[in-house]
């Protein structure tokens, strides 16, 4: 019996941000690649326009968030503002 072909699958990714602070509301903003929970107003606000603009540096390079490597990613995000945290690092909290 034949073998089938192996499909390749596209990667699958999304974007999860979770505001620590809180005001008492329960905020929860989906999008096509990304979820943003929590957070007071301001840092929801701030969260959903970081994925906003991900989103759309990934669209002027005709890619999805699954297709970009690490480093591709971690252009993007310095470009709307982000930078990696890395653990145990006091400059970071």
């Amino acid at each position: 019996m034949p073998k089938k072909p192996v499909k390749k699958s596209k990667r699958k990714a999304v974007l999860l941000g979770v505001g620590l602070d809180s005001d008492g509301h329960k905020r929860v903003t989906t999008g096509p690649n990304f979820a943003m929970v929590g957070g007071t107003e301001g840092t929801h606000e701030v969260m959903v326009e970081k994925a906003i603009k991900i989103n759309e540096h990934l669209k002027r390079r005709g890619k999805s968030l699954g297709e970009v490597s690490g480093e591709e990613f971690d252009d993007i995000a310095h470009k709307v503002g982000l930078s990696r945290q890395e653990p145990g690092n006091p400059e970071n909290s």
